[in-house]
């Protein structure tokens, strides 16, 4: 009966939805409209949460629209096509109506015209202003048959006419209709999800928008993995345009005990304020900009599982504060039902489980990409779907651990689920771990303990280091809905989240120097005061600031680390200089590095990635050692560094960053024998006064900053022979008396110039022919007369 009904009604489907990146794409003609009606109206559709495309480049003639461009057409729910008088005469105006033509024409995309000062019928016929507009319609080719289509299709759709009217009017009603069909786009968000259309509606009665006298705050309530986060993401998207300002702060327990709980005032503020940077230096200022900034404003403003009154308390004010204006809607997602009732909600929802019906359906596009399964999976789908009970996580995850299964497989599965109690969701979710091979495990605890809501580049460069393969774990992830990868972070739910560090509690529950990764504050005072290190420690990730008071901690434990693999910590002080670190590091990262030098003992074979910003570090080592592994070092800000160490046994280094190394005073000679770096940065090495000749044979070298090195006395003549460069920043070195102060990717530096400058004085540009692939040339500040000027640019093909 359930696998009728759920053929009978299937209301989501298997196959992915377009992925929208922005709700209206703008077509417009520059010269006529950018700096009045387009700059109104793009001012107004922000104020409303309405997210745009507008290109504000001028395209030359001739050339075509990019790739860029197109992806931005097919990536928008609205186009909106501004004909003025001319838009008919930009080649780059047309493409962009043809391929939003073809866009509509394939059912993806909602297309309305806007007559600016241009009469319909003129776009249709081609004639008045659109008539032979331009020489290019002189040619009677098939794409200027495509333009004329285009135009006369478009303009027969039904849009807006300037005329007579009021500009600032007619602005608000293209906004109000642009809003309408914005939320049918968001209705059919709900059908990519199984059961949400009931959902969705129960939350619509909760929220009540048309009721515009109050602030109305709603409570969603269930257990972990019920689907409170989706059911609030899919109304946010939804009515969001309804309102003047929006914020979905996620993650608010975790957020506020790592970042601080003023951390998430600035990012409401930033959100519904629609502004980059709003300076909150404590919970109070937060408090105080909320309600002195969005008390007049009708604001949509979620928050996603929240733990703590106070929480609520500082980010959305209590019952009856006023917070917020008129029409405005908060909504809370907690497991905590009491929470939501001490602080007086007007509305809760509890969230139910899916029926089984709707249960065996997001079980089977899991486990089968289909809705229902092949006849010889329908008994075992639907005892795996029992066992799972209506949890939309526990079916995700068992479904996809389960696909391209054979029977065997399954009925092996199935048996290990009957043996765990119903309410030990986290045991049901391990099976799943337990399927993954042993990298896939290492990968999916690392990101569990140290790298939930990390950029998605900097974890895939940390496992990378560590031999972990992350390009094929990190798919494999995703693909069992393990992971997810949102906004180029990497993602997993709570409950995935608590089921990982569970499993690495386990390891030991009494000693913490027992697992086999870290990541507690706590953990690490205790490993680090009582020395309860041990070679079954792989990783230790401590990567924001805490307060260690007085306490200075021992080294000690450090030397039973053996197995030590990562190692990330920030300001952590030691009472005595490190004596080891493992020999089995392949990423260390340590902010405010304590000591001016690593250990002796520190062999380091392994190590591929080391940062050491903000240290303490004088000379990094002495004397050679073999790094046949390590491809990037980074002592940004170490203002103590006097020299750079030897490079002669680092074949492989590609990033060397020494920016702010505000002591360094020499760069070793043997620099010039990495064959392999990329990029070299000297910002503000203020204390440089000579770089080494080998410098000239770093034939890779790509990216070299040394603006601000102001004591810089020469850069040697055979400097050009460093033909991959393709970045060279030298703004203000040589005399801090010069005035150069702004960066550029090349200028002419400060010995050029003529000691006495006067008017009549030349001088000759060194050559610089080798850059053939650099890309912008700058001669500001540099007391050039028009003579001595370079007109032939020539050998720069690439130069912007």
């Amino acid at each position: 009966m359930a696998l009728k009904a759920m053929k009978e009604n299937s209301s989501s489907s298997s196959s992915s939805s377009q992925q929208w990146k922005y709700d209206v794409f703008l077509s417009f003609r520059g010269e006529d409209t950018r700096k009045n009606f387009i700059s109104h109206l793009c001012k107004e559709f922000r104020q409303k949460g309405i997210i745009i495309f507008k290109d504000d480049r001028e395209l030359e003639k001739g050339k075509t629209i990019s790739q860029e461009l197109l992806k931005a057409i097919e990536s928008s729910k609205i186009s909106l096509v501004i004909f003025s008088k001319n838009y008919a005469s930009s080649t780059w105006c047309l493409d962009e109506l043809v391929k939003i033509l073809e866009c509509k024409n394939s059912g993806n995309q909602i297309v309305l015209p806007i007559f600016y000062d241009v009469n319909p019928s003129e776009v249709r016929k081609q004639n008045g202003s659109f008539e032979n507009d331009s020489e290019h319609y002189q040619q009677n080719d098939e794409r200027v048959q495509r333009w004329r289509l285009a135009m006369t299709q478009v303009a027969n759709l039904s849009g807006w006419n300037l005329q007579d009217r009021e500009e600032s009017e007619f602005i608000q009603d293209i906004t109000k209709d642009v809003l309408n069909k914005l939320r049918r786009f968001s209705h059919s968000i709900a059908k990519d999800f199984v059961g949400m259309d009931s959902r969705l509606e129960k939350m619509r009665l909760c929220i009540n928008i048309n009721e515009l006298n109050n602030v109305k705050t709603v409570g969603i309530c269930g257990m972990g993995g019920i689907g409170k986060t989706t059911i609030a993401s899919v109304t946010y998207k939804e009515m969001q345009c309804q309102f003047e300002g929006s914020a979905f702060l996620a993650d608010v327990r975790e957020t506020s005990r790592k970042y601080g709980l003023f951390t998430l005032q600035r990012r409401l503020l930033c959100a519904t304020l629609m502004e980059r940077d709003i300076d909150v230096y404590d919970e109070y200022n937060g408090v105080y900009h909320i309600k002195n900034r969005l008390s007049r404003k009708k604001v949509l403003v979620i928050l996603d599982d929240v733990d703590e009154l106070e929480q609520l308390e500082l980010l959305v004010g209590k019952k009856d504060e006023n917070w917020f204006g008129v029409g405005s809607r908060i909504i809370i997602t907690t497991r905590d039902e009491h929470l939501l009732i001490q602080h007086q909600v007007d509305q809760i929802y509890r969230v139910e489980e899916l029926n089984h019906r709707e249960a065996l359906q997001l079980f089977c596009l899991k486990a089968f990409k289909k809705d229902c399964p092949p006849q010889d999976y329908m008994e075992l789908s639907n005892e795996a779907v029992n066992y799972a009970g209506g949890l939309p996580l526990a079916l995700n995850v068992l479904g996809s651990s389960l696909y391209a299964r054979s029977v065997k497989e399954w009925n092996s599965a199935l048996k290990r689920l009957k043996e765990i109690p119903n309410e030990k969701i986290l045991s049901k979710l391990e099976i799943s771990f337990d399927g993954l091979e042993e990298v896939q495990k290492k990968i999916f605890l690392d990101i569990a303990c140290f790298f939930k809501g990390k950029m998605k580049r900097y974890v895939m460069k940390v496992l990378e280091s560590g031999g972990l393969y992350p390009a094929i774990g990190i798919r494999e992830l995703i693909d069992k809905s393990l992971i997810t990868i949102s906004d180029n972070c990497v993602w997993m739910h709570d409950l995935l989240e608590e089921m990982g560090q569970e499993i690495v509690h386990r390891e030991c529950r009494e000693e913490p120097g027992r697992r086999s990764r870290l990541w507690l504050y706590t953990d690490v005072c205790h490993i680090l005061m009582n020395d309860t290190g041990t070679n079954l420690i792989e990783g230790v990730v401590l990567d924001y600031m805490f307060d260690q008071g007085e306490r200075y901690m021992s080294s000690k434990a450090f030397l039973k680390m053996k197995a030590l693999r990562l190692l990330i910590i920030c300001n952590l002080n030691l009472s005595k200089d490190i004596e080891y670190l493992s020999n089995e590091l392949r990423y260390l990262e340590w902010r405010g590095y304590p000591f001016k030098s690593l250990p002796q003992t520190f062999q380091l074979d392994q190590l591929a990635e080391l940062h050491l910003s903000y240290s303490r570090i004088e000379q990094l080592w002495k004397g050679v050692r073999p790094l046949k592994l390590l491809k990037i070092i980074d002592l940004s800000y170490s203002k103590k560094l006097i020299k750079t160490p030897d490079f002669r046994e680092i074949p492989y280094l590609e990033e060397l960053i020494l920016e702010c190394c505000t002591g360094l005073l020499e760069v070793h000679h043997s620099i010039g024998l990495l064959e392999r770096l990329v990029l070299l940065n000297m910002k503000n090495c203020k204390s440089l006064t000579a770089l080494p000749s080998s410098l000239c044979n770093l034939k890779s070298l790509k990216v070299f900053i040394l603006t601000g090195c102001s004591n810089l006395e020469e850069l040697k003549d055979n400097i050009g022979d460093m033909t991959s460069l393709d970045v060279f920043e030298i703004a203000g070195i040589g005399s801090t008396s010069l005035p150069l102060a702004q960066p550029w990717d090349c200028l002419c530096p400060w010995w050029l110039m003529p000691k006495k400058p006067t008017p009549a004085m030349s001088f000759e540009l060194p050559s610089l022919r080798g850059f053939c692939i650099l890309r912008r040339l700058n001669l500001s500040h540099c007391g050039l007369t028009d003579a001595t000027i370079p007109f032939d640019l020539s050998c720069f093909p690439f130069l912007q």
